[in-house]
């Protein structure tokens, strides 16, 4: 019997298991690298191992590590969560080698399906090679790991190659392996995934489907299960496909097979057209997943506490639970989707969700806690379990925008937009593309935005009322605060605050913290929260004030780029120099953070005249990165170029 666990991981799975062996009486050890001393994993676990360093590959990569940690606390087993080395084979082998259990598959199951290119060959779809313009579009993936590290879609054959070497260093950095392999790119399709569990006795359960088409950068954001409107006889075929990929390995314990479900041809609209849909075989993924929230919401099961029982040798029951209802999970990312889904970082002031019942949470933080540069943006993943989908989709909505996430720039609106988007309510409208159709319309401010910073300018307007002692007893003129694009205009008199801009719009009462306006002849309150660091957050809205005069020292000249998020020059583009021609749109350099690589490219055809970024250099966001002084409409190089190249 198993009586302590490592988890070889961190953030919310690390969190996610704890609570399990927690459950079952077992002791709990986490590891943590330096940027994580203060995480939530490590004040959940009964004793935790230092693993020195930041980086993951200095620390989280490194199974050496891990094992010895696991020694030290005195834990006889461990289990590798999802990502980092949830699916090396080595460390895998490594574990077992120190006299440890395993909390996953034999390590040749790992060695058949983790490295994608193998699993193809296995299911007999063998990835693409010497392509053509033919084969287009294509996507580049990594061999091992997953969440959307190492991928990218190519639509012109010239930039195959230099996509190669970027996916190559982006999994090399993710998952200590740069293999990547190239296959066909299928648009609008359906990703659907089969869970399955295997026992060492030989039974095989295939957990029901589950759908992921609502991803970006080809990283899930919103799932469900059981995946909607499939055929029963697509889904008969589905689990049969799973059953015998996990026994042609001999697999056992928890694992996932996906799937790109695609009808051709495509009707209008991206509505998939009336017929029988055809399951691309994509990927086993021998690990848990992240989304394995919403099966064991469906089938009143625990994963994990069936991963460690299958670990202990026992044999599961000869069918799984039956499913019953409908459950969806949306993924809180620290992240602007308007800013290229740009990972965020800084303190989480608050992280609360409203309870109730079928309403679950899973995170690794709490209130308080920062979020650091080096790991995945993911703040927490909430979870609604109800009888239909449509009720489940309209919880969940009503859960998030109720929720109080206030600090870093989140996706939390984005989702609840999504969620009641019409496109996305309707099964048949479900796929890849989704974000790439919708995504302005989804980021566009709606009158509630104006609303808050009005509720945010009148709150500020209390607050420093009753810091500089009261008003002048004088007429006042109007008063202006900007919030983003959202200007607000108040003026003080004798009979309280007036709002003259946004037009409509009546203050009932004012408190530094609590606003009640009338708009339309509907009363509304509003809750105002205002941080030191200039953030605001009113109900569901952040808000960072504008300055009233622009800080001199804060401006750049034309052309500078700057950093976009805080992280480390991972390269720059090779022979680049001082004074050489770009192009528009050139890629100059990458950066990586929080699991994301970013490429910043030249912004228009001109000349390179400074360049601050080398790699391994850490910078902050807004760091100048390089100066590209642009042409003319002419093409002929400005006065400052000519300067600069004499």
């Amino acid at each position: 019997m198993i009586s302590s666990v490592l988890v070889a991981n961190r953030g919310e799975i690390a969190c996610r298991v704890f609570r399990t062996c927690r459950d079952l009486g077992i002791a709990t050890v986490a590891v943590y690298s330096d940027a994580d001393a203060d995480a939530l994993h490590v004040r959940e676990a009964d004793a935790a191992v230092r693993l020195p360093g930041a980086a993951p590959a200095d620390t989280y990569l490194r199974g050496d590590l891990v094992v010895k940690a696991a020694l030290a606390a005195g834990a006889d087993a461990v289990h590798p969560g999802y990502g980092f080395l949830s699916e090396n084979k080595e460390f895998a082998e490594a574990v077992l080698a120190a006299g440890l259990v395993w909390i996953g598959p034999p390590p040749e199951a790992i060695a058949a399906m983790a490295s994608k290119t193998r699993a193809k060959e296995l299911m007999g779809v063998p990835p693409l090679t010497d392509v053509t313009e033919a084969d287009l579009p294509v996507l580049v993936k990594a061999a091992a790991g997953g969440g959307g590290r190492g991928m990218r879609v190519v639509r012109e054959l010239a930039s195959l190659e230099g996509e190669l070497s970027a996916a190559s260093a982006e999994a090399l950095s993710a998952f200590g392996d740069g293999e990547v392999f190239v296959e066909p790119y299928v648009e609008n399709g359906r990703h659907v995934e089969v869970q399955i569990l295997a026992d060492a006795h030989g039974t095989v359960w295939t957990l029901g489907t589950r759908d992921c088409s609502l991803q970006r950068r080809h990283q899930k954001v919103i799932e469900e299960a059981p995946a909607p409107g499939l055929p029963a006889a697509l889904v008969d075929e589905l689990y049969a496909r799973s059953a015998a990929a996990a026994k042609a390995v001999g697999y056992v314990g928890a694992g996932t097979v996906e799937f790109l479900v695609a009808d051709v041809p495509q009707a209008p609209g991206c509505a998939r057209a009336a017929g029988t849909p055809t399951a691309h075989f994509l990927e086993m993924n021998t690990r848990l997943q992240v989304e394995h929230p919403v099966t064991e919401e469906i089938h009143g099961v625990d994963l994990v506490a069936l991963q460690i029982a299958v670990a202990e040798g026992t044999a599961l029951d000869p069918e799984p639970p039956a499913a019953r209802g409908h459950a969806v999970e949306a993924r809180v990312y620290a992240e602007d989707p308007t800013a290229g889904w740009t990972p965020q970082t800084g303190v989480l002031h608050a992280l609360e969700f409203p309870a109730g019942p079928g309403v679950r949470i899973d995170t690794g933080y709490a209130s308080g806690d920062s979020v650091p540069v080096h790991y995945d943006a993911m703040l927490a993943k909430v979870v609604v379990h109800a009888p239909t989908r449509e009720a489940a989709v309209r919880r969940l909505a009503h859960v998030l925008e109720r929720a109080r996430v206030h600090g870093p720039v989140t996706n939390r609106d984005l989702l609840v937009a999504s969620l009641r988007h019409q496109a996305f309510q309707d099964p048949d409208r479900l796929d890849t593309g989704f974000y790439g159709r919708h995504l302005d319309a989804l980021t566009r401010p709606g009158d509630g935005a104006a609303h808050a910073a009005v509720a945010a300018a009148l709150a500020d307007a209390a607050r420093n009322a009753g810091r500089f002692g009261g008003w002048r007893n004088l007429p006042s003129q109007d008063q202006v605060k900007t919030y983003g694009e959202q200007e607000v205009r108040y003026r003080y008199g004798r009979s309280g605050y007036t709002v003259t801009a946004p037009d409509g719009i009546r203050a009932v009462s004012v408190a530094p913290d609590a606003v009640r306006l009338e708009v339309a002849g509907v009363v509304r309150d509003f809750e105002v929260t205002a941080y030191g660091d200039g953030t605001v957050h009113v109900g569901p809205h952040r808000l960072t004030a504008r300055p009233r005069f622009t800080d001199p020292t804060g401006q750049r000249e034309p052309g500078s780029l700057l950093a976009p998020m805080p992280g480390t020059v991972v390269r720059v583009a090779e022979g680049l120099a001082v004074g050489d021609r770009v192009a528009a749109g050139q890629p100059l350099l990458w950066l990586e953070a929080m699991k994301m690589e970013h490429r910043v490219t030249a912004p228009a055809a001109g000349t390179l005249t400074a360049l601050h970024a080398a790699p391994g250099r850490q910078v902050e966001v807004g760091a100048l990165l390089a100066v590209v002084q642009p042409e003319d409409r002419a093409g002929v190089p400005t006065e400052a170029q000519e300067e600069a190249s004499a």
